[in-house]
């Protein structure tokens, strides 16, 4: 099963790519797609994450085909 993770804003900046791909064969996590992808990365503070579109709890289970999201946290001002 394949999951497509993308990347926004500072994140990108910091990681040096927008996109990956995950393989997996048994149940995911938000969180543990980004460590699966970023082993080397620690999960940001305050992450947002999105599944298919739709903003998620990083507990949030991901299923096969899913494309899951990371947002730094945002701000207005």
């Amino acid at each position: 099963m394949t999951i497509k993770i993308r990347y926004f804003a500072s994140l990108r900046e910091r990681l040096g790519r927008s996109e990956d791909t995950v393989d997996f064969y048994e149940a995911l996590t938000v969180s543990d797609v980004w460590y699966r992808a970023n082993a080397d990365q620690p999960l940001p503070v305050n992450v947002l994450a999105s599944v298919n579109m739709d903003y998620v709890a990083l507990d949030s289970v991901v299923q096969d085909d899913d494309e899951v999201a990371f947002f730094p946290p945002v701000t207005g001002g």
